[in-house]
């Protein structure tokens, strides 16, 4: 091999890492919006706020009380499971139960939501730029292989390398709820038939409570892990809102399983896009993708929804 296809294997090999690694806090970040939509049906387009607000706790638990960015989901986990709870059942639940002649009328509710959320960090935090400034937000393990006789060298993140192994596990615990618990299954009972959930003596309203907590604890959870990689700001949320639902139509609306591909797959083709198109593409690559999946596989990469 030549030192030239050398470093073009290299290069590769970088932006496939860099992908994968970003596609698994993707993968997080749409997981909640998936099950939220698996069991009520809605999207949440709060969703991204949510992340936000779990950022700022970040953020002040690191600068105010010296706790490390990952030992802070310890905190953020349980108040955003709480947050998302109370959100379902003293804003949303209301408005779903209301017949209406505008049966989105809960979407738009999650539309202002956020906006109060936004607006009140807004006033709270001004529009400053914050960060988290770990000291291993900047490092870097090397891996120097050997291929066709030319070493390459390839470099992993260790804030991201981190925070993908905290997603992972964060990721097979909810797999492992929803299918060896009698909670996780009554979840997914009432994703799959709500009515026929309710008949079974299934209290579906407090499984909407849950579901909702569960889905905001895990975009807060992510936004934890990204807060050492990315800038804080009141209005952080909007795009992470719209990776979410990219995420949640590739991998088939409701499909927890698919969440995990489509953030990959959103993860990759924004790496990949950034290098071998342009930065100033990266996202719309993942839009491209996206608008690909609607025509031609409009049910998402996996056929059909599913819990």
């Amino acid at each position: 091999m030549t030192p030239q296809a050398a470093g073009q294997v290299e290069l590769f090999g970088q932006v496939l890492i860099s992908g994968l690694l970003l596609g698994g806090l993707y993968a997080l970040i749409g997981l909640g919006m998936s099950l939220i939509m698996g069991v009520m049906k809605i999207i949440n387009l709060a969703h991204g706020e949510l992340m936000m607000v779990a950022m700022y706790i970040t953020f002040y638990s690191f600068t105010v009380l010296h706790i490390d960015p990952y030992l802070s989901l310890l905190i953020v986990l349980p108040a955003l499971f709480l947050l998302g709870a109370a959100i379902q059942k003293f804003l949303i639940g209301p408005v779903m139960e209301v017949e209406s002649i505008l049966p989105e009328n809960q979407v738009l509710l999650t539309v202002g939501i956020g906006l109060v959320l936004s607006n009140l960090a807004l006033v709270a935090f001004s529009a400053d730029y914050r960060s988290v400034p770990v000291s291993y937000a900047s490092k870097t393990i090397y891996w120097e292989p050997k291929l066709g006789g030319q070493t390459i060298s390839l470099s992993f993140s260790v804030a991201l390398l981190v925070a993908f192994g905290i997603a992972l596990a964060l990721a097979s615990a909810l797999f492992a709820f929803l299918g060896r618990t009698d909670l996780g299954r009554m979840i997914r009972a009432t994703a799959q038939d709500k009515r026929a959930a309710a008949l079974l003596g299934i209290n579906t309203r407090r499984i909407t409570w849950i579901t909702f907590g569960l889905g905001a604890a895990l975009v807060g959870a992510a936004g934890t892990l990204l807060a050492p990689i990315y800038y804080l700001f009141p209005q952080i949320g909007g795009p992470f809102t719209l990776k979410a639902f990219i995420i949640t139509v590739l991998g088939g609306m409701g499909n927890i399983g698919g969440a995990v591909a489509g953030g990959i797959v959103l993860g990759l083709a924004e790496s990949l896009g950034s290098v071998y198109v342009s930065l100033g593409y990266k996202d719309a690559i993942g839009f491209i993708i996206f608008v690909l999946v609607l025509i031609f596989m409009p049910k998402g990469l996996f056929g059909r929804s599913r819990t």
